[in-house]
């Protein structure tokens, strides 16, 4: 991945163009540029590779040790200042901070057990504030840097009795390094950097009388992009030579950050089991931060790098609910932020002439003509459902509704991680009135996880779906009708029934089939106001693999702009759903079995139905607040619990 990482750099170095995205200027042409003021305020984002070693003793009263080495993706922000000399000496302070990826293991530094304790070490963010010594020719710059550095460390001490301890502490130490920048836009500029951090040692003592000590270093080579705020471009004139890379039709970068809160008063509940949704009040939020870099590199071939930082909760840890209230919550349980790689495709269409049509930008496209009879091949690291099941109405738990049965068919158990993401292949025939598309995607090695099942083509997801685009009563729609196969290892409900004693699903898993289907409509009724409604089914035999406990789903909804009352970019929002399991799902819940999201241990069977409206106030072009409100009744398909009021706010920055 790192590899990739830089390979994306450097072409965005080799690369004549940019544009940037939403409503700021777009550059249409080379401006004569002979240098480039590196001089003021800078802010940007980094990702890439790091990793350190690490001596760790554990007193229980006898010592245990070991050496450790750890690494892994990181990705981080930084902001900085500087100053550019005549001389072309550049003088600079930033700041940074770092954050390990997604997959929990690659942020522990060390772990070590005895008879009574068993530590791990994990760290959860690095971060520096340096000071910058270099030298810029013309679009390049080249730098040492070095200063303060610190980290914040985790400990975490499992006791025999199943108690945890926990401790939370900062170090300080010293960073050293050295980059290279180069400025591809007026304002914009790529680096590459590598630093070397030393800290201080750790000690820690637990209530339990366990000591614990520690040594590390860390080192990180990352690829950065940064945005100049404000300032000048110098030397401009008519018989100037540019530096290559400001054909901004070329290049687009999109950037979002979300917070999300939700929470909901205390509700009826006479049991609880290891799934439940909490019957105590409580509240919890998510906060995730993205960038969408899309480049243009050769005729019809894109590349598409989605880089984003999660944080935060879902309600109950994420379970309890099938059609879990925020879309968001897949990508929490992070208590700090957490780097992920939540995008890298490569994207090539093939055009078959004639008539054209005008693509709109957006953090999934780059903007341009393209004919409207073509086709579109794409490879790498996405989500399933960035490319099936479109809604305009109802599809982006970032701008819309945020239940999980109202964004997507709540029973296409569609190939993902833990986060929603998977590696797959798709193709897409585009015509006028129709197009087919189809893909076939990685499957997770099990139920929930985060790792993939590598047999490829003998494992994996196969999906199939027909749009065909129409008009009603001179106002535009659509109607998607979508198959889909998984062939994964996987537990049968029926088989775990057959052991009641021993009822985990686990045992019964093998390699076995999975089969659904969804339909989804919208349908313009006014410029202002839309319907939509979707229909899904699955075989319901074996056990949910990535998505929810749910084995058929209706929902319908309308969305409203605000033109009427002189707010036209304002919407609202109003859907419900209802949703069911098969009979051998169900009687695998009754019976005690927990499944992805649900498990209460008994079950007074209802289908779950869900009510969500929701208002979204643009506070500018920029900026959106929503207020959201959901009535769910017979949550996790129990008549005994609930019914909840879950109330959210969410605001969104763009550009």
């Amino acid at each position: 991945m790192t590899c990739a990482l830089a390979g994306l750099a450097a072409s965005l170095l080799a690369q004549n163009g940019f544009a940037q995205a939403a409503d700021f200027p777009v550059i249409r042409k080379a401006r004569p540029v002979t240098a480039i003021d590196w001089s003021g305020f800078y802010v940007g984002g980094h990702a890439g590779f790091g990793g350190g070693r690490s001596a760790a003793t554990l007193f229980d009263p006898a010592p245990a040790s070991g050496r450790h080495v750890f690494g892994g993706l990181i990705g981080g922000i930084q902001a900085g200042y500087n100053v550019r000399l005549p001389s072309g000496l550049l003088l600079g302070a930033e700041a940074d901070v770092s954050f390990p990826n997604a997959i929990e293991s690659n942020s522990f530094i060390s772990k070590l057990a005895t008879a009574r304790s068993g530590i791990t070490h994990q760290w959860d963010f690095i971060g520096t504030a340096r000071a910058r010594f270099g030298y810029a020719a013309g679009p390049w710059l080249a730098y040492a840097t070095g200063g303060l550095a610190f980290t914040g460390d985790r400990y975490l001490n499992d006791l025999p009795s199943g108690d945890q301890e926990k401790k939370l502490d900062a170090r300080f130490g010293w960073v050293a390094g050295a980059g290279i920048e180069y400025a591809f836009a007026p304002y914009w500029s790529a680096r590459l950097e590598y630093l070397h951090y030393q800290f201080e040692g750790a000690s820690v003592q637990f209530p339990s009388a366990a000591q614990y000590a520690a040594t590390m270093n860390f080192q990180s080579i990352r690829v950065g992009l940064n945005r100049r705020l404000g300032g000048s471009v110098i030397g401009t004139g008519p018989t100037a030579e540019p530096p290559a890379g400001l054909e901004s039709d070329r290049w687009e970068v999109h950037g979002q950050t979300v917070y999300l809160g939700q929470g909901y008063p205390s509700f009826r509940a006479p049991y609880s089991g290891p799934n439940s949704l909490s019957p105590a009040a409580q509240y919890q939020a998510t906060w995730s931060n993205a960038l969408f870099l899309n480049a243009r590199v050769w005729d019809g071939g894109e590349v598409y790098y989605n880089p984003e930082l999660l944080q935060g909760f879902g309600l109950s840890d994420t379970v309890g609910v099938a059609g879990f209230p925020s879309g968001e919550a897949q990508k929490s349980n992070f208590p700090y932020p957490r780097y992920n790689t939540s995008r890298l495709f490569v994207r090539q269409t093939f055009g078959f002439g004639g008539e054209q049509e005008d693509l709109a930008t957006d953090p999934g496209q780059i903007a341009g003509k393209a004919d409207i009879s073509r086709l579109t091949l794409q490879a790498g690291k996405m989500a399933v459902i960035d490319l099936f099941d479109g809604n305009v109405y109802a599809k982006d738990t970032r701008t819309d509704f945020m239940n999980w049965s109202l964004w997507a068919p709540g029973a296409f158990d569609y190939a993902a991680d833990r986060l929603g993401l998977t590696y797959g292949v798709t193709a897409e025939l585009n015509q006028k009135q129709w197009a087919l598309r189809g893909g076939y995607f990685l499957m997770n090695s099990q139920s929930n996880a985060d790792s993939f099942d590598t047999q490829v083509f003998r494992r994996g997801e196969y999906v199939l779906e027909l749009e065909t685009r129409f008009s009603l009563f001179g106002q535009p729609g659509r109607l998607r009708s979508l198959g889909w196969l998984n062939s994964a290892f996987m537990g049968s409900y029926r088989e775990a029934l057959n052991d009641p004693a021993n009822l985990d699903i686990s045992r019964t898993r093998m390699g076995r089939i999975k089969y659904g289907y969804a339909f989804n409509v919208e349908q313009a009724v006014t410029d202002d106001i839309g319907l939509f409604g979707r229909w899904s089914w699955n075989d319901g035999k074996t056990e949910i693999m990535a998505f929810t406990d749910i084995d058929a789903s209706l929902s319908l909804g309308a969305s409203i702009k605000g033109t009427r009352w002189g707010r036209p970019e304002d919407t609202i929002g109003l859907g419900g759903a209802i949703n069911a399991l098969s009979r051998d799902h169900r009687d695998f819940i009754a019976a005690g079995g927990l499944s992805v999201l649900i498990g209460d241990g008994r079950l007074n069977y209802r289908r779950e139905r869900i009510l969500e409206t929701y208002y979204a106030f643009a506070l500018n072009r920029w900026v959106t607040l929503t207020a959201d409100y959901q009535f769910i009744t017979n949550p996790g398909y129990n008549a005994d619990r609930g019914p909840v009021h879950v109330f959210s706010g969410r605001l969104r920055g763009e550009f």
